[in-house]
């Protein structure tokens, strides 16, 4: 008997290979979906069933792809709200054997509506289910996100909220398999553990104490919470059906004079922000390999052109892995190299770091056309601000930089300075010129003034 965890690092995503008997299954496959066929095969194991707890939002399904290497079924819940072409229809109550597990299908509409959760037993004790794969409806430590149909949104609370208690009456001893971990942007409570019970988040998950099924709907549409734009992609690829990943995983090596004329749409810088920060070349924007989950979508749309510039030859290819995982993979190809670059008489752009003193100054000083601009999300900037500050939050610069005052100062912060490089980044890839960034941010003004 096999149960895999399969993550995917960025995206925090969770899915699963379990298995018995000659057979196995899977739970909510990602894109580049060669690994559970690897793994399965690993242990003499053939997948019949794939198993999608709902149309997801943050990445490309692979249950399309795997089913046709495999010749595995795909299962997907009613009111898809479109057609899911590659996928059958279960529903409450259907039993599908795999070897010794039995998987039964329970429907948990609220983070969407054709939303299912898979309870999985062991047919030797078939009274009390060995687990649940929650998908998106429950979390270690919080639960999903209800505000994708904004004009119902306390409908889909109190569904969340009545999917919860069907999940919870599996019993307390039930191990809860969420399909994501902290990090992911389909919730912001969840623990950094990836195992717990049904039992444990009964008595310890915050969003599970609140009793009143009004009070909880309440709760839910008060939450702040954003949507990329590629979340619609996301949406459309994952009723249509995605394309398989690339067979290879690393973008053509560029060299610098292909580079600068290959014309793509974005030049996208994936070092280190200080890295960054300290010289990079003329447009280029920044979004560090590990926060290209979080915030390429916001400001690459579909069919977008990119190139990347990179430290080395791995980053290269864990940034493509990240793109591809959400379609954003108009990839021209990479250059390894600022240095080289500098080194070949490129003039190099730079964006400058100030500290706390400097900030309190200016903001003593009032200067008329200077702003330090917030790029945390709004709950963080609901807990604490620094007065006189203006908000907009890092995403939202993808439009709303086109609001600002180019001739103005901006000084970008956040809770470290991390997403305010890449805020500052894409405002110099616009044509801002006007840039520094608050080294430490939100963290070091706290220090200071504690």
């Amino acid at each position: 008997m096999l149960l895999k965890k399969i993550k995917t690092p960025g995206l925090s995503h969770l899915s699963y290979l379990f298995g018995s008997g000659g057979k196995a299954a899977v739970i909510d496959p990602r894109r580049d979906c060669e690994i559970y066929l690897e793994q399965a095969r690993a242990e003499g194991l053939e997948i019949t069933h794939i198993f999608e707890t709902h149309r997801n939002e943050d990445l490309v399904s692979g249950a399309p792809i795997l089913a046709e290497l495999t010749g595995a079924k795909v299962l997907h819940g009613p009111n898809p709200d479109g057609e899911v072409v590659y996928a059958e229809t279960t529903r409450e109550g259907d039993c599908f054997a795999i070897g010794q597990l039995e998987v039964r299908v329970l429907e948990t509409p609220g983070h969407t509506h054709d939303h299912l959760a898979f309870a999985l037993f062991d047919s030797e004790y078939p009274e009390k289910a060995v687990g649940v794969f929650t998908g998106d409806a429950m979390f270690v430590g919080d639960v999903g996100r209800t505000d994708f149909y904004p004009d119902r949104m306390r409908e889909m609370a109190g569904a969340l909220f009545d999917s919860l208690q069907k999940i919870l009456a599996l019993g307390d001893q039930a191990i809860v398999w969420p399909a994501h971990g902290a990090g992911s942007v389909c919730g912001s409570g969840m623990a950094e553990r990836e195992f717990s019970t049904l039992g444990h988040e009964r008595r310890n998950n915050p969003r599970l104490q609140i009793e009143s099924r009004d009070e909880f709907i309440d709760t839910k549409v008060s939450e702040n919470h954003y949507q990329p734009p590629y979340f619609r992609l996301m949406e459309r690829l994952n009723l249509e059906g995605g394309d398989a990943a690339p067979r290879v995983m690393r973008p053509p090596r560029l060299t610098l004079a292909e580079l600068r004329e290959c014309g793509a749409d974005h030049l996208v810088d994936i070092r280190e922000p200080m890295a960054f920060a300290s010289g990079h070349l003329p447009g280029a924007m920044n979004l560090p390999g590990d926060m290209i989950p979080a915030f390429a979508g916001w400001f690459i749309r579909e069919g977008e052109s990119i190139t990347l510039v990179a430290s080395d030859e791995d980053q290269l290819a864990k940034a493509m892995e990240h793109l591809v995982r959400i379609a954003l993979d108009n990839i021209v190809g990479g250059y390894v190299g600022v240095v080289p670059a500098a080194a070949q008489g490129l003039e190099m752009r730079s964006i400058p770091m100030v500290d706390t003193g400097t900030v309190e100054d200016r903001l003593q000083r009032g200067n008329s056309d200077w702003t330090l601009l917030d790029v945390r999300d709004a709950d963080e900037r609901a807990s604490a601000a620094i007065e006189g500050s203006q908000h907009i939050y890092v995403g939202c610069l993808n439009e709303q930089w086109q609001s600002l005052d180019q001739d103005r100062h901006y000084t970008l912060m956040c809770a470290s300075g991390m997403r305010a490089t890449v805020a500052a980044g894409w405002l110099a890839s616009k044509g801002f010129t006007k840039l520094d960034i608050y080294l430490g941010s939100m963290g070091a003004w706290k220090a200071a003034h504690s």
